[in-house]
C-alpha cells in the first residue's frame, strides 16, 4: 500500500545516465507487483506460456533489468521476509479486495465487457511463492545479487543504503522515507509512461530521485516527526489513518507538537481509531528486523540458465534471449575501450 504523503514530498527529475555505475537497491516485491499488474493482455489477464504459466512478471524483469546493465546500471535485489505481525490486517484488506475484484471481473467477463475485465482483472494480482522462487532464478541468472530480509524488503535496503553499500532504493512507495533511506529513486523500471490511477488512460513518466535529508529540511521534520505524520495519514501497520487528518494537517499537527508524540496521538484521538498503541507502530518502523548476513557479488550473465527458464520453461524465443547477449557483449566492450582509453 505504501504511505499516502506524495503531495509532501518534493522529486528531481534525472536521467537514466546520471546513474550510471551506481548500486540501486530494487525492492523486490513492489517492482513484481507492478509488472503483474501493469504487463497484461488486452482484456486485462496476465500474460501466459502455452501451458498457462503466468509470464508478465519474467517479461517485465527481463526486459527492464537489461535494459538497467546495458546503460551501466548495477542492481540488487532485495526480498521480503517474514511479515510483521500489524501488517496482517493490510494483508486482510488486501485479500478482501481482491476477492471482490475477482468477482467484479467475473461479472463483466459475462457481459464481454473489455474495459471493465481489463480495470479489474489488475486488482486481482498475487504474488505467489512460485512467481517469487521464478523471479529468484531469473535475477541470478543475470548474474545480479539477490538478498532475502529477515522482514521488510524495504527497511533491509534503507539500512543498506545507510551502511554506503547502495546509493539509493528504486521504488514506487515511500515507506523506505520512513526506514531512513538517504535516496529513493521513482520511476525507473516503468516504460515510459504509466496508468493513471483508477483511469483507463496513460501519463508520461521520467525516472526521479527523492531526497530524505531535503524532504526532512523542506517539511521542517526530523526523522521520528516523519514517522508520527505518516502515522497519522496511514501506513501498512495502522491503515487508514486517523480518519479526517491528510498529509498537510498532518504536518501541521506534528509542527504544532514538536516531539510530544504522547499528547499528539492523544489529542488526535489515536485509541478511537485503532486497538493498538500508537508506540507499537512508531517502534516497529523504527526498529524493524535488519541483518548484515547479505554479500554484493555480481557475476556475468549464464546464458544456459536463461534459456532453461526463458525458453524451455516459459516459452521465451532464443532470439530475445541471443539478442541481449549480443547487446550485452556490445556494451561491455564499449565500456572496455572507453576505460583504456583515459589512460591516453
Amino acid at each position: 500500500m505504501g504511505v499516502a504523503i506524495s503531495n509532501l514530498i518534493t522529486s528531481k527529475t534525472i536521467k537514466i545516465d546520471d546513474l550510471k555505475n551506481k548500486v540501486l537497491a530494487v525492492d523486490a516485491f513492489n517492482i513484481l507487483y507492478q509488472f503483474l499488474t501493469t504487463i497484461r493482455q488486452a482484456d486485462g489477464t496476465p500474460l501466459k506460456d502455452s501451458k498457462g504459466n503466468i509470464t508478465s512478471h519474467l517479461v517485465g524483469l527481463f526486459s527492464r533489468t537489461t535494459n538497467l546493465l546495458q546503460k551501466g546500471v548495477k542492481l540488487v535485489f532485495v526480498f521480503d521476509g517474514v511479515a510483521p505481525e500489524l501488517k496482517g490486517k493490510e494483508r486482510e484488506r488486501r485479500k478482501e479486495q481482491k476477492i471482490k475484484a475477482q468477482l467484479e471481473y467475473d461479472k463483466a467477463e459475462s457481459e464481454g465487457d473489455i474495459d471493465a475485465m481489463k480495470k479489474y482483472a489488475a486488482r486481482t494480482t498475487r504474488l505467489t511463492p512460485e512467481l517469487v522462487e521464478e523471479a529468484k532464478r531469473l535475477i541470478s541468472a543475470l548474474g545480479i545479487p539477490v538478498i532475502d530480509a529477515p522482514s521488510e524488503g524495504e527497511a533491509q535496503a534503507a539500512y543498506m543504503a545507510k551502511k554506503g553499500d547502495i546509493y539509493a532504493i528504486i521504488s514506487q512507495d515511500y515507506d523506505s522515507l520512513l526506514f531512513g533511506a538517504p535516496l529513493m529513486i521513482k520511476n525507473l523500471t516503468l516504460t515510459g509512461r504509466k496508468k493513471r490511477p483508477n483511469k483507463l488512460s496513460y501519463e508520461t513518466i521520467q525516472p526521479e530521485v527523492v531526497s530524505l535529508s531535503e524532504t526532512l529540511n523542506k517539511l521542517g521534520l526530523d526523522q521520528d516527526q516523519l514517522i508520527a505524520l505518516s502515522m497519522l495519514v496511514g501506513t501498512d501497520y495502522n491503515i487508514g489513518g486517523i480518519k479526517g487528518v491528510g498529509p498537510k494537517n498532518a504536518l501541521k499537527l506534528v509542527k504544532q507538537h514538536n516531539k510530544d508524540f504522547e499528547t499528539l496521538f492523544k489529542e488526535a484521538n489515536w485509541d478511537d481509531f485503532f486497538d493498538i498503541k500508537w508506540g507499537e507502530v512508531f517502534y516497529l518502523i523504527k526498529k524493524i528486523p535488519v541483518t548484515d548476513d547479505y554479500k554484493l557479488n555480481w557475476s556475468e550473465p549464464k546464458k544456459e540458465d536463461l534459456i532453461k527458464l526463458l525458453v524451455e520453461e516459459h516459452d521465451f524465443s532464443n532470439e530475445r534471449i541471443n539478442k541481449f547477449f549480443d547487446e550485452y557483449e556490445k556494451t561491455k566492450k564499449d565500456r572496455t575501450q572507453k576505460g583504456l582509453g583515459d589512460y591516453f
